[in-house]
């Protein structure tokens, strides 16, 4: 914890992220200069790099220049390839998004790469189609394009080839859709899904199935926490969520990714594999994974950055968490430029450079106070509550006070939740008997975290009104930076109490245990 934190890619990826950011937006005339100048700096960082380097033995100065000639180097370069991703996508988008201004009624045929959710307006689901080829008035384009379909009656499964006939409208300015279609009726399934995506499926509908009699808490939870599906989460549990920062518990993320994987780790560790074989187990796992709980953008985030680490462990050179971080988001961005308008994404990246850059110095300047075990425990969500505040008042203008507590609380049963809740899913196709045993179980451990929930949503002040938009952003990032320089610019110790003891100090100790697994 006291090593220094390897920083050198974040910037390049910050520059990424900002390059996305305002090259989806609304579109301008001004995305080619910025990628011809992005692409001269490029060559000029590599012309100043090539002649700074064989000075880098004469002096500190000749160092410093060559390594601030680097960064800018491959920032620009990162800049680069995110506006010339956005080109290249936009020749897929373009044709569609154009013709959508029209409102046509045309036949759409692609594949179905979401799950079901209810439609915003009226009956029906909504679902995402990675559209190949619209037909209309005579015309059929080749398109490469994500459309966001609402249509009645059963939604098409995921992965699903499929064909409809709807009517386009324009999408919303730098929603990742090119557009929106509103179909009369069904669609049509033309081709199944790949086998695997299709086994998934099966075991996803074979776990609402089986815990369908269930009391109303786990018959939402323990699918929700298990493969993020949140279709039957009862509504007054879904706000006692959101009040108190918990639904990331049914968003799967890194977290859920992190329990999955350990456990995987230990099991190949204990087999004695050589180092080849544990990374090629624990990647079958991850891509498994990946397809169960579906590639949302806060999975595709702690996907990326698992891959980065086996990489680097594949390598005999283990990834630090930051540069895995940066490196993740970026090659993400660049694959995806509208990621970095997804909340989810923003959300995800945030929170985990809060848990690697914060939780340290958070855990030595509390243990004096409490010890080690709760200082972690008591450190993880503050983290996360400080770099994700920010970003959430442009969801909602209102601050979470009771947060941290919730997350606090919640902690140990997110563990044992997530994997009784995934040894149903597998069990579910053939062994119901199982499955439903299992999910009972879960449904156990959920009612914490849902009794958690409500009484903290419960408590006087759980919601304090913030400003909303950019300036309700900037003014709580301010006041959450002055606040972690009062509390993290004097040395760990210096003018704390002397660390109490004794049995309540035990005791703290011993119940912060399953939080503390759970976190790591």
């Amino acid at each position: 914890m006291t090593g220094a934190v390897d920083l050198r890619l974040a910037p390049a990826a910050l520059v990424a992220w900002a390059a996305a950011w305002a090259a989806t937006g609304p579109a301008g005339p001004w995305t080619r200069p910025v990628l011809g100048a992005a692409a001269a700096v490029v060559l000029g960082g590599a012309v100043v790099v090539a002649v700074v380097a064989p000075l880098g033995r004469g002096g500190p100065g000749a160092r410093r220049a060559g390594a601030v000639a680097a960064h800018v180097l491959v920032a620009a370069a990162c800049a680069a390839a995110v506006v010339l991703s956005v080109h290249v996508h936009g020749a897929g988008r373009e044709p569609l998004a154009r013709w959508a201004g029209q409102q046509p009624v045309a036949e759409l045929t692609g594949r179905v790469v979401s799950e079901a959710r209810p439609a915003v307006f009226g009956d029906g689901e909504r679902w995402t189609l990675a559209a190949e080829r619209v037909t209309g008035r005579g015309v059929t384009l080749e398109v490469r394009a994500p459309v966001e379909v609402t249509a009645p009656g059963p939604a098409p499964a995921y992965g699903e080839r499929v064909a409809l006939r709807a009517r386009l409208g324009e999408a919303d300015a730098g929603a990742g859709e090119a557009a929106t279609a509103r179909a009369d009726g069904p669609a049509a399934a033309v081709a199944h899904a790949p086998a695997l995506v299709g086994a998934t499926t099966t075991m996803r509908a074979a776990l609402l199935a089986a815990t369908d009699g269930l009391s109303p808490q786990a018959r939402g939870l323990v699918p929700g926490i298990a493969v993020g599906d949140t279709s039957r989460l009862p509504p007054d549990l879904e706000e006692a969520f959101r009040t108190t920062g918990l639904t990331h518990l049914t968003a799967v993320s890194g977290g859920h990714f992190a329990v999955v994987l350990a456990l995987v780790t230990a099991a190949a560790g204990a087999t004695r594999l050589p180092r080849a074989g544990r990374v090629a187990v624990v990647a079958a796992v991850a891509a498994g994974f990946v397809l169960l709980v579906r590639p949302e953008p806060s999975v595709q985030r702690a996907a990326a950055m698992c891959a980065v680490t086996l990489a680097g462990i594949a390598l005999g050179r283990p990834a630090a968490s930051v540069p895995s971080l940066a490196t993740a988001a970026t090659v993400l961005l660049v694959a995806d430029p509208w990621l970095a308008r997804e909340y989810g994404f923003v959300l995800s990246c945030a929170a985990t450079a809060g848990l690697v850059l914060l939780t340290p110095p958070l855990v030595r300047r509390l243990a004096p106070w409490t010890g080690r075990p709760v200082a972690f425990a008591l450190a993880v969500p503050l983290a996360a509550q400080a770099a994700c505040g920010p970003v959430l008042v442009l969801l909602a203008p209102a601050l979470p006070t009771t947060s941290v507590l919730a997350n606090l609380l919640a902690a140990p049963a997110v563990a044992p939740a997530t994997l009784l809740g995934l040894a149903a899913t597998v069990t579910a196709p053939w062994w119901p008997a199982g499955a439903q045993a299992l999910g009972w179980l879960a449904g156990l451990v959920t009612a914490w975290i849902a009794g958690v929930a409500r009484w903290c949503a419960g408590l006087p002040g759980a919601l304090l009104p913030w400003p909303g938009g950019v300036g309700g952003l900037l003014a709580l990032a301010a006041a959450t930076a002055a606040l972690g320089v009062l509390v993290l610019r004097r040395p760990p110790g210096a003018g704390w109490p002397v660390a109490w003891s004794g049995r309540p100090r035990r005791a703290l100790r011993g119940a912060a245990a399953w939080s503390r697994a759970a976190a790591a």
